[in-house]
């Protein structure tokens, strides 16, 4: 099982903060794969990946990296300071 985490307006068109997902995703972009095959919502969260952002147990990475050995993996729009 793995923790997935939604923030921001992500969170607002799936309607959940977080998730338990069993899978066998290989990569980042293969959760994302298997989540917008879910249900439409999730399709509509993940319809445009360029404009988002992923963690991988806390750490900035991309959706070609692997899952192997990950507890948790978070989503949420690219950030800006001010």
């Amino acid at each position: 099982m793995m923790n997935v985490l939604y923030f921001a307006w992500v969170r607002e068109r799936i309607g959940l903060p977080r998730e338990e997902v069993e899978t066998d995703a290989a990569t980042v972009a293969d959760l994302v794969a298997e989540l917008r095959a879910r249900e439409e919502r999730y399709e509509v969260a993940f319809s445009d990946l360029s404009a988002l952002r992923v963690a991988v147990d806390q750490e900035l990475t991309d959706f070609d990296a692997p899952l192997k050995g990950a507890r948790e993996v978070a989503f949420f729009p690219p950030m800006t300071g001010g």
